[in-house]
């Protein structure tokens, strides 16, 4: 079973280091790993550590939680969400571009408790100053 693991992370970074264009060699230069060890993470021949999880993560630019998930090394609690989906599918855009998408549009999610009572306080006000207007 832990080389099946093993494989699927494998594939999982093959991919996405396709979708960002980059040759292994240029992952490897910058995830700070050889490139013979970065090409039997893919093959399925190694099984990372969460630290070596963390510098390819960091090479291609997307989060080290995703990696994480398909390694087996942390469960994926999140509901799915059809926009980071949509996001993480985009084989237009560069990882780096994926990455600040995701950072961006978790970060209004985080935000959307208090932006909620703002806009409904808003909303209240809305039909008294629209009532003004119309006076």
């Amino acid at each position: 079973m832990a080389l099946r693991r093993g494989s699927l992370i494998g594939e999982y970074i093959r991919r996405q280091r396709q979708q960002a264009k980059m040759s292994l060699r240029q992952l490897a230069a910058q995830a700070g790993v050889s490139n013979s060890y970065l090409s039997q993470v893919e093959r399925g021949l190694r099984k990372p550590s969460a630290a070596i999880l963390n510098q390819i993560a960091r090479g291609m630019h997307i989060s080290s939680q995703a990696l994480y998930v398909q390694a087996g090394l942390l469960q994926d609690r999140s509901p799915h969400s059809d926009a980071l989906a949509a996001i993480r599918g985009d084989t237009t855009i560069t990882g780096r571009q994926r990455q600040v998408l995701i950072d961006i549009y978790e970060s209004f999610r985080k935000e959307k408790p208090a932006r909620d009572s703002r806009h409904r306080l808003d909303s209240s006000d809305e039909p008294r100053s629209q009532t003004r207007l119309a006076r």
